[in-house]
Parts: C-alpha cells; structure tokens; sequence
C-alpha cells in the first residue's frame, strides 16, 4: 500500500485496510494474528489516531463469529479521516478465516478487505492477508503477516510485510510492539499498552506509532473494544 505522491488523507484512508481488517490481535494493531472472535460472540472495536495536530483518523469495526461457522469471522469497518486535505470516508466488509487453530501450536489465517469510498461513489482499496501466529509460551505471542493490498488512487498494488510481539505482563495488562513495510514509502513501528480490567469484555489500547501510514513521522491512538 504505497501513495508516492498522494496526501496523507488519501493515505490514511487506504491504510486503514492494513489495520481493520478482523483483527483478533486487536483495534488498532496493523499486524493481525491467526485467530478469530470465539464462537457465537462479536466485538466492537473503536479507535481514534492523531496525526499531528489536525490530521486524525476515526475508526468504528464490528465483528462476529458465529457458532455455526467456528473458523470464520465477518465484520465490516467505518472510517472517517480528517486533514488539511477535504475530509473523507471509506466504509466496507471483512472476513478472516482460520485456517489451521493456534492450539496446535502454530495458527494460520486468511483475511481480506473491500473498502468503498462514500466521497467518490467507488470502490477505493482492497486487501488480502495471510497472518501467522507462533505462541512462545503462555505469556509470549508472535505473529507474522504477508499480503497484498490496493489502492485505486494511483492504481498501486503493493506487498505488505510485518511482525509483531504481544506479552502479557501482568493480569490485566499487555504490551505490544511492532513493525510492518510496504512496497514503497517508509517502513513503520507502533508499541502499545492494553488494559483489560479483570481480564473481561473490555479493552483499552494506548498505542505510539512511527510513519503508521507511511508518510506521517508520528501519531497516537487510544483504542476502545467491547466484546459482547
């Protein structure tokens, strides 16, 4: 997913693909893992990026996995991005499927993404990911993804590449960090921390980021995720 020369709204929007799509792994992590939401529950996974001092991104993504299907996750995701340049908004559909459980030891995953912009009446940015996840111990995750995704603005198809490390360091807290590339525009990293009170249905995610889109040297985001 790169924009060469696009701004970073354009940018913005078309990254939000790297990070809604079904993310197990959580909000606004951009590297998934393997997993989807247990069986017969969803989440509702909401984040706010700032971009400087007026640029920022508003995401709002639900998901569910039902009983019947206990591999498959469908959601869909609104986004909202605001900058110097017009404002806009990219609404769409996901799914993931677990390919092979993390129970065994080693999971594997399928997810994709369609994006539709209500600024331009179209279809903006696709995606589709294969992320992988390594349990460590009982406290130590790592995942890896590799992919592809698009980006109708310059017609760019790009290989998306990343990994990341989730620790559980206490009982109701855990940290994150990362780091991802695409084909073109800089490489980028976030670190984060997750509070989940008394290890139930929510979590607060606050999250630094370095060049999440690509183009902008730093953001922040605070995170929200009910489960229900």
């Amino acid at each position: 997913m790169s924009w060469r020369s696009c701004g970073r709204s354009a940018a913005a929007l078309v990254c939000a693909l790297s990070i809604v799509p079904a993310h197990a792994a959580g909000g606004a992590h951009v590297v998934d893992d393997a997993s989807v939401e247990d069986p017969g529950s969803c989440h509702v996974e909401n984040w706010l990026s700032q971009f400087g001092h007026n640029a920022g991104l508003f995401t709002v993504a639900p998901a569910c996995t039902s009983k019947a299907f206990p591999r498959l996750e469908l959601g869909g995701f609104v986004v909202h991005d605001w900058s110097n340049a017009p404002n806009a908004t990219l609404a769409g559909l996901t799914a993931k499927v677990n390919l092979l459980p993390v129970e065994r030891g080693f999971g594997v995953g399928l997810s994709g993404s369609l994006g539709y912009s209500f600024d331009r009446s179209r279809i903006e940015a696709a995606s589709l990911i294969v992320p992988l996840s390594l349990p460590v111990s009982e406290k130590i995750n790592f995942n890896i993804d590799a992919g592809w995704q698009w980006a109708r603005q310059g017609n760019t198809h790009d290989i998306f590449v990343g990994a990341q490390t989730e620790v559980q360091a206490a009982r109701d807290i855990g940290l994150m960090a990362e780091i991802f590339t695409r084909t073109i525009n800089k490489p980028g990293g976030q670190i984060g921390l997750r509070w989940t009170p008394h290890q139930g249905k929510v979590d607060v995610d606050l999250i630094g980021g370095r060049y999440v889109d690509g183009v902008t040297p730093s953001s922040v985001t605070i995170g929200l995720t009910i489960r229900i």
